[in-house]
């Protein structure tokens, strides 16, 4: 039979652990913004490289409208665009349209939040009612859904403006799609990785004020690390699906990319949450206060992942940072500890290919693979077509190792509240996809040539 491919098995995976919070005790508090960031500038991508904490003070000073604000986006992507690819659909009747909506409201004295008039880009995975969202594939180029994801409904209420759908690489895997190979700012003839490539790229270049993306396997961790923009990766379950693309059921997630540690939370404040749709999704408490003295924290460090031969400066210049953190008074404690052995954790990579292959079994069976333009020996079309021949049993014991590495991640957290470590280090990005944890990702500086390096 053919499947719709949001449709989930019957089978939800769950973060070992992980409870919802009862609705009477849940807590949705993100501290607004408080700094002066001081007089708006005079030019307008000065204006689009600041935080979007910075943003709302000055729509909310009335120094920013938020059809000014829409229109310099809308501007910066018509004038660099061609050379990013990062946009594949710009929306500039809805963005001024929301806009005007936005001022006329804060004119009125309704406040929506600190969202209200900030624009934003979505990775075009998102459904938008009435206008295309093209999971970068050509097969799916001219698709156009009746109704908003979960996400892109939430956003709205929030009184976020949306000025472009950013590109993806195809069906989420990598920065090539159908319009060209998204360029990463810093270093246009290197590609942005993978798969939030344009909501990283359109951060980094200054093209909105924040993104939203998705990770299956560091899809915003990688483009994140590469231009130089904080991603996070919630806790699986945590920001509800409803009306995205299905690449794999048990480990796609949805984050904000942004600016700033700050930027993030307010944008996850207005996205998370369960939803009907997204049999996975959950109500997690979320409580954020930035003042909060971080004196009983405890920081896990394996020192090994920051003296290898791949070691940049930049990651040992975080180290140090942490390290002067940890002198202070007010600092947590950094735990000397030994990562998590990653032993058969490569076998989890079944489970990607095999849900991935179902996903998108229809275009398989039909040859319509043949259409998407990465057609290397490691892009989706071999992939899917080699999961057809992994055995229920090898399937069956692939999971089982899910739930090894899982004890193994929780037995590592028992009494840490965080772990520092360069993006890619120790196989953590592997582990903890499969596992559900959360991951934040932010610059920490830049590799000998200019561009940037995260922890």
């Amino acid at each position: 039979p053919t499947l719709a491919e949001t449709l989930a098995p019957a089978e939800t995976f769950r973060p070992l652990g992980l409870v919802p919070t009862p609705a009477a005790e849940l807590l949705r508090r993100s501290v607004p913004a408080t700094v002066d960031p001081g007089p708006l500038p005079a030019d307008p991508g000065r204006i689009m490289h600041r935080p979007l904490t910075h943003l709302a003070v000055w729509l909310r000073r009335g120094d920013l409208t938020a059809r000014r604000l829409a229109g310099i986006c809308l501007d910066r992507i018509s004038r660099h665009d061609g050379r990013l690819r990062a946009i594949v659909t710009a929306t500039g009747d809805l963005a001024m349209d929301q806009a005007a909506r936005a001022d006329a409201e804060r004119a009125a004295g309704r406040d929506r939040g600190i969202l209200h008039g900030l624009p934003y880009g979505a990775k075009d995975l998102f459904d938008t009612a009435g206008i295309r969202t093209t999971w970068g594939a050509t097969p799916y180029a001219d698709r156009v859904p009746d109704t908003d994801a979960a996400v892109i409904r939430r956003l709205e209420e929030a009184g976020a403006v949306l000025v472009a759908k950013t590109s993806l690489g195809a069906l989420a895997y990598g920065d090539q799609w159908f319009g060209g190979r998204t360029a990463n700012p810093w270093d246009l003839e290197q590609g942005s990785s993978g798969s939030s490539a344009g909501s990283a790229a359109g951060i980094a270049a200054g093209l909105f004020a924040f993104s939203l993306g998705t990770e299956t396997y560091g899809s915003i961790v990688s483009p994140s690390m590469r231009c130089g923009t904080t991603g996070l990766r919630p806790t699986f379950g945590r920001v509800a699906r409803t009306g995205a693309m299905a690449l794999c059921w048990s480990l796609d997630k949805v984050g904000p990319i942004c600016r700033t540690v700050e930027d993030c939370v307010h944008v996850l404040a207005a996205i998370d949450g369960a939803d009907a749709g997204d049999p996975s999704s959950l109500d997690l408490a979320l409580d954020f206060d930035p003042t909060r003295p971080l004196a009983g924290r405890r920081v896990g460090v394996d020192r090994r992942w920051f003296d290898g031969p791949r070691t940049a400066a930049a990651d040992r210049a975080a180290l140090a940072a942490m390290q002067r953190l940890a002198a202070t008074p007010t600092g947590p404690e950094l735990v000397d500890i030994e990562g998590p052995s990653t032993e058969h954790a490569g076998d989890l990579l079944r489970i990607l290919e095999v849900e991935a292959a179902a996903a998108f079994q229809h275009l398989t069976l039909s040859g319509e693979d043949d259409q998407l333009v990465w057609q290397a020996p490691e892009a989706w079309p071999n992939t899917f077509r080699a999961a057809h021949f992994h055995s229920a049993v090898d399937l069956l014991q692939s999971m089982r190792m899910r739930r090894t590495v899982a004890e193994r991640m929780d037995a590592v957290f028992a009494d840490l509240d965080a772990i520092l470590a360069p993006s890619f280090a120790g196989g953590l990005n592997l582990m903890t996809n499969f596992t559900g944890h959360p991951c934040l990702v932010l610059r920490s500086g830049f590799d000998d040539r200019g561009r940037p390096r995260g922890v």
